[in-house]
Order: C-alpha cells, then structure tokens, then sequence
C-alpha cells in the first residue's frame, strides 16, 4: 500500500492557540514512517510547514505518488498535541484538497477526544484515536473492527468507532531516518530567546526520548494519548542524535512530556556530554537534586523549562500535581539549576489560591537570581484532560470543542490570555469556516 503523509502549512491568526507557531519537526509522521516501511509500505513525507511548500505544489507531488491513503495530522507536532489549537481549518482545507481516490485518515488530539465531530469537520474517511504509529499500517492488512481506536465510515455511511486507543511499543521504534527530510531548513531553536546564554547556537532540532508521563495533573491533555510512561531504546536515540549533528545540529530540544522521569536518563546525559550539541526540555523540579542537576549542566542543557503552576501545596495538590517539595525547596532548587544552565524557567498557572502578592514576591526573588518566572497563565479546558470533565462534569462529547472554546472565551475576555495567544481570538465557528 501507499502511505501519503502530510503536514499542511499551520495558520493560527485569530487563535487560542499556546503553542510556538514555528515549525518543528513532525516527529508524529517519522515515527509513524519507519512503521510502516517496517512493514513493507510505500511512504511518501511530504513536510509543507517546513519547506514552505504552497499546497498546490503539494497537491501535485500527492497526486504523482497516487496514495491509498493520505495521513493528515489535526495538530502540529507531537510537542503540542497537549494544547493544540481548538480549530480544524487547516486540516480540512489540505484534505479537501489533497484527498484525490485516497482514503483521507485523520491522527492526532482532536479525534482521540471527539472523533464523530473530528470526521465531519475535516472530511476524512478514518480517525485514529490515540497513538497512530503502529496502528497506522493496520489499516492496510487488519479488519478495521479489530484496530485499537479506529473510527471511520461504513460502506452505508454510518460512523463505526471501535474501543480502546492506539498505544506505540516505543521499544520498537528504531532511529528516525532524516536522510531524505530537510533538517538544514530548521533554523528554529526552540525555547531558545536572546540573550540567554545560547546565542552561539544555529541549528536546532527536535527529539523523542520517552513518551507519556506518569503524573496526572488536572490540566494537562495527554490522557488519550501519549499517556503511559515509555523510554526508547538508548542506543537508537543517540544514533538519531548523531545523525542530526551530522547534518549541523548543535540544539536538541526533547518533546517529552517530562524529560527526567526514565531509568536511562543519566544514561542520556553522560552520552550528551561527550557531543558537541546543547540540549533544552520541559519537566518538573522536583525530579532534580543537587546531583542531576550538576549533570545537566555537564551535558551542556541551555533551556530548562518547569511547571511549577503554584506557589501553595494547597494549590499544587489542588491541581494534582503530586508534588511532595515545600515552596522553598523548590525555589531552592530553581536557583541551584540557574548555577549550572543559562536558561531556568518556572510557569505557573492562574489559581484562586495563590494570593497575587505573594505570586509578586514568589517571581521578584527568583528574577533576581536570574530564574525567568512567567505570569499566571488561564487554563484551557481540553476536551480529553481532567479538567475539561472536572469544569463540564462530564466527559466529552461531539460539542467538546465548541463548548470549552466558548468557555474559556468567556471567563477570560476580561482578565487577558496568555502573553502567547492572540490577544483578539475569534468564536470557533469563525475559526473553523472553510470555503
């Protein structure tokens, strides 16, 4: 069979969207990519985001390789499925477009929270909820009754979802192939700024050590994807790693949802150390010490981003974060990692029980020793994440979006989004409307 996959050009003008808008790798199609030619598929990537390919060039090569099926993500990157743009647009639009005689399937956040409505916005034959890599070479040789989380259309039109998510062995997913992908066109560093200690750096790329996180905060949208904890195999990361620097990457980024958790990450690190390349990562202080933190520092870590979300126990527990640390450990902790990495970051999330003056000091200390503290950012219910059904009180359903769009729109058009929002988002309806 032939695997079409592509990531369209992401557009989020008028968007609630949190994540950087920048291209990165879609580490969701290489993945799935040597899956699939492990099973002896025809796959063609096409990375319009990337190479700042027009659709219409796009549309042409889809059309010379002929697919069987057209892979279309509805987020961009594995890095922010966990807050992705509420919208479906852009999927729609490439797919209705791109399709041609192949069966148009439909991977990523959306669908896994609310498939139903994810197939009509976007037109797509199938949905995959869950992780897709595995799963997506089944839909070539299995009865899609038998694929964990397929959805899609009957011959009579009616929609068929079957139970169960889609979940990647990432023991099994070897070093990603970049020979034929354009990495010298990545010029992004992300959660690099200016004048933080890594100007030096010009190449960046993105990585894959582990998936999933085996915390549960109240926020975060992983549940239906990426949720259980798993590490790659060590030697095929850093084989991915060498690669990379090969082509003159001198910046990994790690997508995990929280670098620091696995059994090979001091593993990683000594490995890291002996390369010239600079590292940058999302996690959570309380999995550092004295000790690892000394570590990071050796193995050139440049960007070091935590959510601390409260500065109470009373609010962290409040948002189960399952943190055992006092305030003042953890500020104890942020100002040891500014002493070995140029970049520390602490983000917090709006909460009633953070008293504003105190959040003040909270940021006014850890400034000073030169810890970047960001402002209390509102929450976004995703449909998927525990705080959609603790807000809702429900699970849900085909209105998910709409309603948690709609929502957040209200509680905070007079309060003020995030300083990386849009600051004028429009009505998901208008988001949404595809000529």
């Amino acid at each position: 069979m032939k695997y079409a996959l592509v990531n369209p050009a992401w557009s989020f003008q008028g968007s609630t969207y949190f994540g950087c808008p920048d291209p990165h790798f879609p580490l969701e199609l290489l993945s799935a990519r040597e899956f699939l030619r492990g099973a002896g598929h025809d796959v063609l990537l096409l990375d319009a985001n990337m190479e700042g390919a027009a659709l219409e060039q796009v549309r042409a090569r889809v059309e010379a390789f002929a697919p069987d099926f057209l892979v279309v993500p509805t987020a961009p990157s594995y890095l922010f499925w966990r807050c992705p743009q509420p919208e479906l647009r852009v999927p729609a639009v490439w797919i209705k477009a791109l399709r041609g005689e192949a069966r148009a399937v439909v991977i990523g956040p959306h669908g896994s929270a609310t498939p139903r409505a994810t197939m009509h916005k976007t037109g797509a034959d199938v949905v995959l909820r869950g992780e897709h890599d595995q799963t997506l070479a089944q839909l070539a040789d299995t009865p899609w009754e038998m694929i964990d989380g397929c959805c899609w259309r009957d011959e009579d039109g009616r929609f068929r979802m079957n139970e169960g998510l889609g979940v990647t062995d990432m023991a099994a997913l070897g070093t990603l192939d970049y020979s034929d992908y354009p990495v010298e066109k990545h010029a992004h560093l992300h959660h690099i700024f200016k004048g933080n200690g890594a100007d030096h750096l010009k190449r960046g790329a993105e990585v894959e050590f582990a998936r999933g996180c085996p915390y549960s905060c109240t926020f975060c949208n992983k549940t239906l994807f990426r949720n259980k904890f798993r590490e790659r195999d060590l030697s095929a990361v850093i084989a991915e790693i060498d690669q990379l620097i090969a082509r003159g990457v001198d910046y990994i980024y790690f997508i995990d949802e929280i670098f620091g958790v696995g059994k090979n990450v001091r593993a990683l690190l000594e490995e890291i150390a002996k390369r010239p390349v600079s590292i940058g990562f999302q996690s959570r202080i309380d999995l550092w010490n004295e000790e690892s933190l000394a570590a990071l520092g050796r193995a050139r870590c440049v960007s070091f981003e935590c959510g601390i979300e409260s500065i109470t126990e009373e609010g962290r527990d409040e948002l189960h974060k399952n943190c055992k640390l006092t305030t003042g450990r953890i500020e104890d902790l942020l100002l040891e990692a500014r002493k070995h990495i140029p970049w520390v970051q602490a983000n917090l999330i709006k909460t009633i029980k953070d008293d504003p003056a105190e959040v003040a000091r909270f940021q006014s200390n850890l400034k000073a020793h030169g810890v970047w503290v960001s402002e209390p950012v509102p929450m976004f219910p995703f449909p998927g994440s525990p705080l959609y059904v603790q807000t809702f009180g429900a699970q849900p359903d085909e209105q998910a979006w709409e309603r948690a769009h709609s929502y957040y729109l209200n509680i905070f058009a007079d309060r003020g989004y995030s300083d990386i929002q849009d600051q004028r988002p429009l009505p998901l309806v208008e988001l949404e409307c595809v000529s």
